[in-house]
C-alpha cells in the first residue's frame, strides 16, 4: 500500500504534537510499535444496557478486535449514541439524525483509517451508515443478529405477536397475567427482534447493499458463528484500508436498486424506505419514492417470514440465509455490483444453496406473488405514501369508506374505545400530526389498534392512514408516511370526519372525495398550531427535518463532508 494512512497525521507526527497524540494513548498500556504505520481501525459501538438488542456488543467487539489485530491493524473502540427502540421516548426516530451526526464527527475527528460499525436495533444501523458515508473512509458493518425464536405453550412466537396479544387482551380473549408470562417466553436470548421487523430489515439492507460480509443479516445473536463473522469482518476491514475501498465505491445506483429488490423478496419493513432514502442522500445517489415501487414491482415474496409469513429470521439463517434469497432473484439483480469482500453480488451468491423451501421459496413458486412496498398518491398525499401489501388484507386493497379522524395520538387514545364513536369496519381510520415535524420524530403508531366494538365483531383489520410510521413487526392494511404531513399544513391536515376516502392499491391511488376548492377553503380557515419546542435538539429537528418522501434527514446533512480535518490542534 502506497497511500499514506490517515492516522499518521496524528501518530506519525514529530515534535510535541506527535508526543501528545501518542503519549496519552500509551497510558492505556499500548506499546510503541502499534503506532508505527499500522492501519488504525475504529470500532463504532452502539452497546448500551438501555439498548437491549445491542447489549451483547462488548463481547462482539472483542471478536472484531481479534480479527483486526490478526490482520495487522490497530483496533480502537469508541462509543456513540445508542438508540434503543423499545425504551427511548418519544421515539428513536427523533434521534436517528443526531446519532448520525455523532458518528460522522467521531470518525472524522479521530485518527481512524477504517471503521467497523456495530449496529443492531432499528435506528442504530441507518444512523451509523449515514454518518460513516458522510466521512467516506473504508467501512464494514457487523450486525448484532436476531434473538432466538420465542417459545410459548408449544408455539413459536416473536415480536409480531405483541400486536395479536394486545388485541386479544382488549377483546377479552387473553388476560393481562397471561400476556405478562409471554414476555420472557418471547425475549429468551440476546439479539434484536426475531421476525423480519425493522432491525432484521436493516441487517438485510446492509448486506444487499454490499456493506457487510455475506450471511451477516441472519446469523442469530446467540449463535457462535456471529462471533466468527465479526472476527472475519475485523480481518477484512484492514484489507479494505489497504485497498482504499470506500463506501462510495460500493454504494452505487445499482446497489440501491438491488437493496430495493431484496427488500421486496424478504417482505421487509416500510421503515426501509426512509432509511435508504437518507443513506442515498448522503452519498449523492438520486433515489426517489417512486423507485421503491418500480424496482420491487416484479419481485415476488420469497422469504416466508413473519409478519408477512410464518417463520422467523433464525429459520432464515438455517435455510441458507440472505444469500439464498438473493440467488432466487439473481436474474433481477445487478450481479456486477461490488461488495465489501471485494467480490460481486453474483459471485457471492453463485455457490449458495437453500436447505428449506418452506422458509425460502423459489422465484417460480414464490411464497406470495404480492410483495414490496407500494407508493400511492392522491390529493391527501401529494408527495406520496407507502403501504406494504404483503402484510395487508387483500379485500381492503381496494376500499372506500368514511374517514374517522384523530387529530393526534392523544385524541386517538382518548376516543378509540368510546362506545359512542361513530365507526365500523367499513370506516377509514385517519391519524394526523404524527409525522416528522408534527409529533415530532414520526413514531411507530400508524398501525392503530382497532376499536373494541369492531374487535368484538371478530374484525381484525381496517384501512388505517397516517403521516407516521409502523413497526416492521406490525401488519395490516396500513398506509404510512403520508407526505406532506399534517404539520406541513397541506391537504392531509384538513381531512375531516365523514370525508369519503378511496384506497386503490392497483391504481396506486389514495384520494379523498373533496374538491380542490373545498380543501383550499379549509386550509384558509384552519388555525395555525404554534410549536412548544423552542430550544435544544428538538427545535433543531423541527426546523431542519425534511419530509418523509425525502427520507426525513436534515436538510443540511445532504451530501458528505469527507474525512479531512480542516484545522489542526496543539
Amino acid at each position: 500500500m502506497n497511500k499514506k494512512l490517515r492516522s499518521q497525521n496524528w501518530f506519525g507526527k514529530k515534535g510535541k504534537d506527535g508526543f501528545i497524540y501518542r503519549a496519552w494513548m500509551k497510558n492505556q498500556g499500548i506499546p510503541n510499535y502499534e503506532f508505527k504505520g499500522k492501519p488504525v481501525i475504529g470500532i463504532c459501538n452502539t452497546w448500551s444496557e438501555l439498548t437491549p438488542c445491542n447489549a451483547h456488543f462488548r463481547e462482539l467487539a472483542e471478536s472484531v478486535k481479534r480479527g483486526i489485530s490478526e490482520a495487522g491493524g490497530f483496533p480502537v473502540e469508541f462509543p456513540v449514541m445508542s438508540l434503543g427502540e423499545t425504551l427511548i421516548k418519544p421515539t428513536a426516530m427523533l434521534y436517528r439524525n443526531l446519532a448520525s451526526m455523532d458518528v460522522e464527527e467521531s470518525i472524522r475527528a479521530n485518527p481512524i483509517d477504517g471503521v467497523v460499525l456495530l449496529c443492531g436495533c432499528d435506528k442504530t444501523t441507518p444512523s451509523l451508515v449515514m454518518g460513516a458515508c458522510s466521512v467516506n473512509i473504508p467501512t464494514i458493518v457487523v450486525s448484532g443478529g436476531p434473538m432466538l425464536t420465542g417459545k410459548y405453550k408449544g408455539k413459536n412466537i416473536g415480536t409480531s405477536d405483541i400486536w395479536r396479544f394486545s388485541e386479544a387482551v382488549r377483546s377479552g380473549h387473553m388476560s393481562e397475567e397471561e400476556m405478562e408470562v409471554t414476555e420472557a417466553c418471547m425475549a429468551r436470548s440476546r439479539g434484536h427482534c426475531a421476525v423480519m421487523g425493522t432491525a432484521s430489515t436493516m441487517a438485510c439492507m446492509v448486506e444487499s447493499l454490499g456493506l457487510s460480509l455475506p450471511e451477516n443479516a441472519a446469523i442469530p445473536a446467540a449463535d457462535s458463528r456471529r462471533k466468527v463473522l465479526a472476527q472475519l469482518s475485523g480481518i477484512r476491514i484492514v484489507e479494505m484500508v489497504n485497498e482504499d475501498l470506500k463506501p462510495t465505491d460500493i454504494l452505487t445506483r445499482k446497489a440501491f436498486e438491488n437493496a430495493i429488490k431484496v427488500n421486496a423478496a424478504i417482505g421487509g419493513s416500510t421503515n426501509f424506505v426512509l432509511h435508504l432514502l437518507a443513506i442515498a442522500g448522503r452519498v449523492g445517489v438520486a433515489l426517489s419514492l417512486k423507485d421503491f415501487d418500480v424496482h420491487s414491482d416484479d419481485i415476488p415474496l420469497i422469504a416466508n417470514l413473519q409478519p408477512s409469513g410464518e417463520h422467523f429470521v433464525e429459520d432464515l439463517y438455517y435455510a441458507g440465509g440472505l444469500p439464498a434469497v438473493m440467488k432466487e432473484i439473481l436474474p433481477s439483480l445487478h450481479k456486477d455490483a461490488l461488495t465489501v469482500n471485494g467480490k460481486t453480488v453474483g459471485k457471492n451468491c453463485s455457490s449458495v444453496a437453500c436447505y428449506d423451501r418452506n422458509v425460502i421459496a423459489t422465484a417460480e413458486q414464490p411464497f406470495n406473488d404480492i410483495s414490496g412496498i407500494v407508493v400511492v398518491k392522491g390529493n391527501i398525499c401529494e408527495e406520496g405514501a407507502v403501504l406494504k401489501p404483503s402484510a395487508a388484507s387483500p379485500h381492503l386493497l381496494k376500499h372506500s369508506g368514511k374517514a374517522v379522524v384523530f387529530e393526534d395520538i392523544e385524541d386517538y387514545k382518548n376516543r378509540i374505545d368510546d362506545p359512542n364513536l361513530d365507526i365500523d369496519e367499513n370506516s377509514v381510520m385517519v391519524l394526523k400530526n404524527v409525522g416528522p415535524k408534527g409529533y415530532p420524530g414520526m413514531p411507530e403508531v400508524g398501525n392503530m389498534g382497532l376499536p373494541k366494538k369492531v374487535l368484538a365483531k371478530g374484525i381484525t383489520d381496517m384501512v388505517r392512514i397516517s403521516d407516521g410510521r409502523m413497526s416492521g413487526t406490525g401488519f395490516g392494511t396500513v398506509v404510512l408516511h403520508v407526505s406532506p404531513e399534517a404539520a406541513a399544513g397541506e391537504n392531509f391536515s384538513v381531512v375531516k370526519d365523514g370525508d369519503m376516502i378511496t384506497l386503490d392499491v392497483e391504481k396506486r391511488i389514495l384520494q379523498a372525495d373533496v374538491s380542490d376548492e373545498e380543501f383550499a377553503k379549509r386550509k384558509k380557515e384552519k388555525q395555525q398550531v404554534v410549536t412548544s419546542y423552542t430550544r435544544g435538539y428538538v427545535s433543531l429537528y423541527i426546523n431542519h427535518v425534511e419530509q418523509a418522501h425525502l427520507g426525513a434527514d436534515f436538510d443540511f446533512l445532504k451530501g458528505s463532508s469527507g474525512s479531512e480535518v480542516t484545522r489542526d490542534s496543539h
